[in-house]
């Protein structure tokens, strides 16, 4: 990088520190922690509770393309086509319009399941297996048929987990370790617990969550972001916990394949949009172009946002990865003020 733009680029990196150290210090965050590259440039920087920058964040949605990756290597394989229908890996899947739902519909929002269950907080409060949730996406009824709409959907991802963990055979949390993580060198991320000390865990502020997560209400505190159940479940659509640093290499090596995951063209079949004109682009697993949460971005980009307050992009345009983590759930702020978003944009501008 010539020295005009590192200049340039400390100046962005400089601004996004400040937002999150300032609202770490006006109490507005417990935690935060930002992770940058350009090109072979890379900047890191932890807040408050987050001493250093192995401090593991629970990244909600941003779970969601790291689990589908982990999928995407059994299609590398040959195990499965994206056009194959979920009842031939899940045969109880059947009756109504669920015989045509497409493995490409589960990963690309547009199977019809709704985003959580209706006994979402029922099951969790149980302390239920991970299994009771996949039963209970199996004979949900859809919303739509298969393919005509978008809507964002948990439920889909869970059952995409569900074909990867019956292909590998290999309990998901180990399937995710073994083909994702330890092949990228993503020592402080475990889906579920694995190897992290519960020091190296920040603690959303769960005060300020989602109802469906258990957030403000002391009765769930039992089975709440920061419980020992919702944190050991591994849940395939939010239950990843990592460090910025090793989702800025998981987004690296699409950015730049070294082929430790699957062969190139599997990774650039992930990024692109699959969805048909007038339905809300999405790539397998990830968010594509990005429009609403990066404006300067090329319309390449491609990311994911976690509704505990996390927020990871890589625009291939610029060559830049921007990973900002922050213990505030988004909905606590208007998402334009979120510090996520505020820091986000400081590297994103042009």
């Amino acid at each position: 990088m010539n020295p005009i733009l590192a200049s340039v680029f400390d100046g962005k990196f400089n601004q996004a520190e400040e937002i999150l150290k300032h609202s770490v210090a006006t109490g507005q965050l417990r935690a935060a922690s930002v992770f940058v590259q350009c090109g072979e440039v890379q900047m890191s920087r932890s807040f408050g509770e987050a001493e250093t920058p192995d401090a593991a964040f629970l990244l909600g949605s941003i779970s969601k393309p790291i689990v589908m990756t982990a999928l995407l290597t059994l299609y590398d394989q040959g195990k499965f086509k994206l056009d194959d229908l979920v009842g031939k890996y899940i045969p109880e899947f059947k009756g109504e319009t669920r015989a045509r739902v497409t493995m490409r519909h589960l990963l690309t929002h547009t199977s019809g399941l709704p985003d959580q269950l209706p006994r979402n907080a029922e099951l969790r409060s149980k302390h239920a297996k991970l299994s009771d949730f996949v039963e209970g996406a199996i004979e949900v009824p859809l919303h739509f048929e298969p393919g005509t709409q978008y809507e964002y959907s948990s439920m889909a991802i869970l059952l995409a987990a569900e074909v990867a963990q019956r292909l590998s055979g290999v309990e998901m949390k180990a399937f995710v370790a073994q083909s994702v993580l330890q092949p990228l060198g993503m020592q402080h991320s475990a889906m579920g617990m694995g190897q992290l000390r519960p020091e190296q865990i920040m603690q959303c502020q769960v005060e300020f969550g989602a109802v469906e997560s258990g957030g403000g209400s002391a009765d769930s505190k039992s089975w709440d972001w920061n419980s020992p159940f919702w944190r050991q479940l591994g849940a395939p659509w939010g239950g990843v916990q990592a460090s910025a640093a090793d989702v800025g290499k998981f987004l690296r090596e699409f950015l730049h394949p070294t082929g430790k995951l699957f062969r190139p063209e599997v990774g650039s079949l992930m990024i692109r949009n699959h969805n048909s004109a007038g339905i809300e682009s999405r790539g397998l697993g990830f968010d594509v172009g990005m429009e609403s949460v990066c404006a300067s971005c090329a319309t390449s980009t491609f990311g994911h946002t976690g509704s505990t307050g996390t927020i990871a992009w890589a625009d291939p345009a610029r060559d830049l990865i921007c990973v900002v983590f922050t213990t505030l759930p988004s909905g606590a702020l208007p998402a334009e003020k979120h510090p996520r978003q505020l820091a986000s944009n400081c590297i994103a501008a042009k």
